[in-house]
């Protein structure tokens, strides 16, 4: 298990920050995001905490370097698709701070990724205790945000490469079918390759998190200049500069549920 950790504040107010993060996607730099999709969100009655629970489709990739570690035919013919993120929030509008949490539900077996981080209001001066909406006098508030990731890979264990057979004998059928899973592990024990797997998702992460800080700047400023409007209008722009002028639903619809040959023969009758 591998860990990556990061610290960052931004200049902006908590309600500009906490309101970016949830417009976030799309921006110039998370043109991987395909789709968002709120399945919960409520008000808790005793707390006034906001608890949200959305599902992300993105682009995904296994990255080469796993690739290359896995068994033949394990990475598919065709190692970039679509993969989903299970994203939960709470934000506490009084107290000033939001958690989050995001997970992948894809290829879990080879590398689980778990994400959190924790928005915490944070006061310039003490005068400034009193701001006005989305405040975004950088004088006045500041939001700072730690990031903290986890990896864990199970390459290997359970079904993945087959129970380990401590009664196998010599000349034993069990010990023969053994033979070539061990073949593939000759140079790198099982816990090696974990490690290894791991350590790339970590490398990775770095560039992602600086994307992503990067992604709610130009939404904070946005929020700055124009407002919401301003956003939906960067939103409207991003998805078009993406996907094209019919978005991304229609790709998604027709790639992801079979209906793209069916959709070019109704074109050509």
């Amino acid at each position: 298990m591998k860990f990556f950790e990061n610290k960052f504040t931004y200049d902006y107010s908590f309600p500009a920050v906490s309101l970016a993060y949830f417009l976030r996607y799309p921006n110039p730099y998370s043109r991987h995001v395909l789709t968002t999709d709120v399945i919960e969100r409520r008000v808790d009655p005793d707390t006034q905490r906001l608890h949200t629970t959305r599902l992300h489709l993105k682009k995904s990739k296994i990255p080469s370097g796993i690739l290359k570690l896995l068994p033949k035919g394990m990475g598919g013919s065709d190692n970039s698709g679509q993969s989903y993120i299970l994203e939960t929030t709470v934000v506490d509008p009084n107290e000033g701070w939001m958690k989050t949490e995001s997970r992948n539900m894809e290829w879990t077996g080879i590398l689980s990724v778990v994400e959190k981080q924790h928005y915490q209001r944070h006061h310039a001066e003490e005068e400034a205790r009193a701001l006005d909406g989305l405040s975004i006098d950088k004088n006045s508030e500041q939001t700072t945000v730690r990031t903290t990731v986890t990896f864990k890979s199970r390459l290997g264990q359970g079904k993945l490469l087959g129970r380990k057979k401590t009664d196998a004998t010599p000349g034993h059928a069990d010990a023969e079918e053994e033979a070539p899973k061990k073949g593939f592990f000759s140079s790198l024990s099982t816990a090696g390759i974990q490690r290894t797997i791991e350590l790339i998702g970590v490398s990775r992460t770095r560039d992602a998190v600086l994307k992503s800080k990067e992604g709610m700047n130009v939404v904070l400023e946005r929020l700055r200049k124009g407002g919401i409007v301003g956003v939906l209008e960067g939103m409207r722009k991003d998805r078009e500069l993406a996907f094209g002028p019919d978005g991304t639903w229609k790709r998604v619809l027709l790639n992801g549920s079979g209906l793209k040959d069916r959709a070019i023969e109704d074109d050509d009758n």
